[in-house]
């Protein structure tokens, strides 16, 4: 028997649901790359990119998911042969690593844990012997949708400044602009980067960059440049260079659109949204590990982000229950990836997402555990319930 006829929740972390009011404006004719209406919408997304990472630095539109942004950071800043650290606490900052590795430069692990985030005493030992300042950028994602990790970006920038380091300090928001505070200025962040398809409610196919004044110094003398990501041609008079040729209109014109839903509704109210459902969603997988055959992947508390819950499964089988949910419920639920491929299930709820979705989402997966006889404790939804009843 199917109950999934009717609107189906897709709660997986990426790519998220597009709003309606995204998909009716990205539904128009093309209009003239040179002038008029586009011009305007590519100022608009420029600044609105500013306001979203806040920051005073440029910002930079490519037609490309989030691996071409990694390109993008690292060829307009580095040079081949330097050595970068990445800081790994998941699968991300790994994968920013080979990037990088086959873009030439010298990449060394920061070795860390899928259940935690970067730990700032480790990090400070080795840039500490780093005396001779070989490291000539550090990366590190703020949210891992691999492990579930949240770093703390501000302590690890002061674990730099702490150890007197002067690398360039890179930052993969992909999966938490949009969904959690970030102050690029603020926290001094060299090199921003995210994409159009989490938290910003667009399809895929645009990322972004933003890049502050110490990484505008380094890109005077980057030797890996490449003609689509070069950030100098990108500064050009012509319109068609801030995108290397012609512009991609209609993604343009959702991402306007759905700039102007986060800034409606209020970058503080939308990072208090996706705090509740966060939190509301531990409330659940908190009950549900009582029974001790599904616990949370993030070991600390404090380190579990708010755009994404990994739930990871010592007994059951997680494809069924993901069958389950999706065959039977109409709700689609992430699978595990990279090391912990296969052995649980990942909740999102980042982007355009409310309580009705992340409660029906909870209900599904807990009826799940009880029609495939997996132990959990029960109540997990009431527990969701419970707690945003009393916050808000």
């Amino acid at each position: 028997m199917s109950l999934r006829n009717g609107k189906e929740f897709l709660m997986i972390p990426g790519p998220t649901n597009v709003p309606e009011e995204v998909l009716r404006a990205m539904h128009r004719p093309a209009v003239d790359i040179y002038e008029g209406p586009l011009l305007e919408t590519t100022d608009y997304c420029m600044a609105g990119l500013k306001r979203l990472f806040q920051t005073e630095g440029k910002t930079y539109i490519y037609a490309a998911n989030g691996h071409g942004a990694w390109d993008a950071a690292i060829c307009n800043t580095l040079n081949r042969g330097d050595k970068i650290l990445v800081l790994e606490s998941g699968r991300f900052a790994l994968g920013w690593g080979e990037a990088a590795a086959t873009a030439g430069l010298n990449v060394e692990i920061l070795p860390g844990d899928q259940d935690k985030g970067v730990d700032p005493v480790k990090l400070e030992e080795r840039l500490r012997q780093d005396s001779t300042h070989e490291i000539a950028a550090i990366l590190v994602v703020q949210v891992d949708t691999a492990s579930g990790v949240w770093n703390d970006i501000a302590a690890l920038r002061r674990t730099i400044d702490a150890a007197g380091h002067p690398a360039l300090y890179m930052v993969d928001t992909i999966a938490s602009l949009g969904c959690m505070p970030f102050e690029m200025d603020a926290w001094g962040v060299d090199v921003a980067l995210t994409g159009s398809q989490k938290g910003l409610m667009c399809p895929p196919g645009l990322s972004f960059v933003a890049a502050g004044p110490k990484a505008d110094c380094a890109h005077k003398t980057a030797d890996l440049r490449t003609n689509y990501t070069d950030w100098t041609f990108r500064q050009g008079t012509e319109h068609y260079q801030k995108y290397c040729g012609t512009p991609p209109e209609h993604l343009l014109f959702g991402f306007r659109k759905s700039l102007e839903l986060l800034f409606g509704e209020g970058l503080e109210q939308v990072w208090q949204r996706h705090a509740l459902l966060g939190e509301a969603t531990r409330r659940a997988v908190e009950t549900w590990s009582s029974e001790g055959a599904v616990q949370f992947n993030i070991s600390d508390p404090s380190a579990r982000s708010n755009s994404v819950t990994v739930v990871r499964f010592e007994e059951g089988d997680a494809a069924a229950l993901r069958d389950f949910t999706k065959q039977t419920c109409g709700v689609t639920v992430g699978g595990t990836i990279g090391e912990l491929s296969g052995k649980g299930i990942r909740i999102a709820h980042m982007g355009h997402v409310n309580a009705v979705m992340l409660l029906g989402t909870l209900s599904a997966v807990e009826l799940g555990f009880k029609k495939l006889g997996i132990p959990h404790g029960a109540g997990g939804v009431q527990g969701a319930i419970d707690y945003l009843a009393e916050a808000l």
